[in-house]
């Protein structure tokens, strides 16, 4: 199974950060950053169009290296340039190569809210989160017991991050709907077997709790998926494959938009 073996490899790594950096110091570096809102950013950008939470995104376990070439603060300037609500980076390194220090160079080099991608499994991770000038974080509800996802809601709002919640079945949904976060995501793609389709959002649109932000993950890449998503009920898009694969994904974002608000 894909998750597991990702969250186990997750676990031994935050277990070396932990005896290598005390949480004192992370809290230390945590105290210098203000998070920025990014459910109220992307809310804000969705009154008045398509919110894109554009994901800096160098590679992944089922389509391997996606950008060769990949500079952070640059891709993130890029994007934010190119009118995305929201960033979200990626800092697995094993299956992702992202990293930390991406998340942080991204994060300084623009004024919109930065989400951490990553697996979490440790409250220590949070606390990295901010450190490292993160705004919000994740929670894959697949990949969480109950308790867990209670645990690490909690500590994300003591560190006063946003916390964007993941499911892509109706079982999931059931099991966080009540957890109060600041946004809710449906991904398409299949976390078990990497399968991705669109309809896993249409089919869980309606159940989302209402007072959220509703993200759709996954699997977007054209005109006619944006519409189509935005039609079923909701706010924002989380888009990242179809960007980092063209030469300049700052254009692709613009070309994406611009018939985007005249046509929605």
């Amino acid at each position: 199974m894909h998750l597991e073996r990702i969250l186990n490899r997750t676990r031994h790594t935050v277990a070396e950060r932990k005896a290598a950096t005390p949480v004192a110091a992370l809290e230390r570096l945590a105290a210098e950053h203000t998070p920025r809102g990014f459910a109220s950013a992307l809310r804000a950008k969705a009154a008045s169009g398509p919110a894109i939470l554009a994901e800096l995104k160098k590679a992944s376990p089922s389509k391997g290296l996606i950008r060769p070439e990949f500079d952070p603060p640059a891709l993130a300037r890029e994007l934010a340039g190119a009118g995305a609500a929201a960033l979200s980076v990626l800092t697995d390194e094993p299956f992702f190569q992202g990293s930390l220090r991406n998340l942080e160079l991204a994060s300084a080099a623009v004024a919109i809210p930065c989400l951490r991608k990553d697996f979490m499994v440790d409250e220590y991770q949070i606390v990295e989160a901010r450190a490292h000038r993160a705004d919000a974080i994740l929670l894959i509800a697949a990949a969480l017991t109950d308790a867990e996802l209670t645990h690490l809601n909690a500590a994300a709002r003591r560190y006063e991050l946003d916390v964007l919640c993941e499911v892509h079945t109706a079982e999931e949904l059931d099991r966080v709907s009540a957890l109060g976060c600041a946004a809710y995501g449906v991904n398409n793609r299949d976390l078990t077997t990497f399968e991705v389709r669109l309809e896993t959002s249409l089919a869980l649109v309606e159940k989302l709790p209402r007072h959220a932000v509703h993200v759709a993950e996954s699997g977007i890449h054209t005109l006619d998926d944006l519409n189509r998503l935005r039609e079923a009920g909701f706010h924002a898009f989380l888009i990242g494959e179809s960007l980092m694969r063209q030469s300049s994904p700052g254009a692709a974002l613009e070309a994406l938009l611009s018939p985007a608000d005249a046509r929605v």
